[in-house]
């Protein structure tokens, strides 16, 4: 079966910036999971996987434009720290969890006061062009259930 629309793709990837450094991978622990066409992944990453099918495996390189986007400068703010998620002392370049009426964000510090810290809201990985070393583990036909709920289920995807 071929990644497409309305189908759960179970996979294992590495992330590495233009740099060659590894900054994330799902390798040691259970793979990710998403539902094709549901905005669950970055665009370019989900272009990249389409038609594939299980036991492939590529490097797919993501322009920062079809990754997390370009660097906004509107999207800094000043914010009181109470509304911030984070252990230590807080410090520019920490990135941190922003407490919202939607969940917590990841932004970066900018400037830290006593009372209140300059935020950026891009996420952290906004600006930079990424590449992820992908092995395809399993292509299956989505639920009804996880169609509608619009993400996979189960172990890598979403639990109720």
């Amino acid at each position: 079966m071929n990644i497409g629309p309305k189908t759960v793709t179970v996979f294992h990837y590495t992330l590495r910036n233009a740099a060659g450094e590894e900054l994330e991978t799902s390798r040691g622990s259970d793979p990710s999971a998403f539902l094709y066409g549901a905005n669950n992944i970055i665009p370019g990453l989900e272009k990249a996987l389409k038609d594939r099918t299980a036991g492939d495996v590529f490097t797919a390189d993501i322009a920062a434009d079809d990754a997390y986007g370009q660097v906004d400068p509107k999207r800094q703010q000043r914010v009181p720290s109470k509304h911030l998620v984070y252990k230590g002392k807080l410090k520019p370049g920490m990135v941190v969890q922003l407490n919202t009426s939607e969940g917590r964000v990841p932004v970066t510090v900018v400037k830290a006061g006593r009372h209140s810290a300059d935020i950026d809201t891009n996420h952290p990985l906004a600006g930079q062009a990424l590449s992820f070393d992908i092995e395809i583990i399993e292509v299956r036909e989505a639920s009804a259930e996880e169609v509608a709920h619009g993400h996979a289920h189960g172990p890598g995807g979403h639990h109720h």
